[in-house]
C-alpha cells in the first residue's frame, strides 16, 4: 500500500542557524568619544564594551558609503558559527567583509530592517580585548 501525500497540508520549514545575540546598533547623531571612530568606515561605534546588553550607538560623517538602512535604521546582530549558512537566500545588505582581524561580519535585510551577523574566527575577547567587557565574575564592591 502506497501512503499518499497532501502537499498542501505541509508548511515551508526554515531551518536557521544557531543565532547568539550579541548587540543592537543605534543611529544617533550625539558626538561620540573620539577613541571610538572608525576611519575606515567613516563611523563612530560606542558603548558596547561598556554596555552590559549590547547597546552601541553609532554615528555616520558625511562620506560614509554603508547603506542608507544601516544608517538610519537600529539593527540587531547575533554572533554566528557560518556566516555563509546564515546569510543564504537572504536578502543581502552588506556582503561578507572583515572589519577587524578576526571576525567576518555581514548585513540582510529582514522585514525592512537591518539584521548584522559576526563570524569570530577566535574568542571574541581575543579580537576585541577589554577586561571590563568580557569579565566572567562581577567586579567586587
Amino acid at each position: 500500500m502506497k501512503a499518499e501525500i497532501d502537499e498542501t497540508n505541509f508548511r515551508r520549514i526554515i531551518v536557521m542557524p544557531e543565532l547568539r545575540y550579541h548587540h543592537i546598533g543605534i543611529p544617533t547623531d550625539r558626538p561620540l568619544p573620539e577613541k571610538d571612530y572608525m576611519e575606515r568606515f567613516k563611523l563612530y561605534a560606542s558603548g558596547y564594551l561598556h554596555s552590559a546588553y549590547g547597546v552601541e550607538w553609532m554615528k555616520f560623517e558625511p562620506g560614509c558609503d554603508l547603506p542608507e538602512l544601516v544608517k538610519t535604521v537600529p539593527h540587531v546582530a547575533f554572533v554566528v558559527d557560518d556566516i555563509r549558512a546564515a546569510i543564504a537566500g537572504k536578502e543581502i545588505l552588506i556582503e561578507p567583509n572583515c572589519p577587524a582581524e578576526g571576525v567576518t561580519v555581514a548585513f540582510i535585510v529582514d522585514n525592512g530592517a537591518p539584521i548584522e551577523f559576526l563570524q569570530f574566527d577566535r574568542s571574541e575577547c581575543e579580537t576585541w580585548p577589554d577586561e571590563g567587557k568580557f569579565r566572567s565574575q562581577p567586579e567586587p564592591h
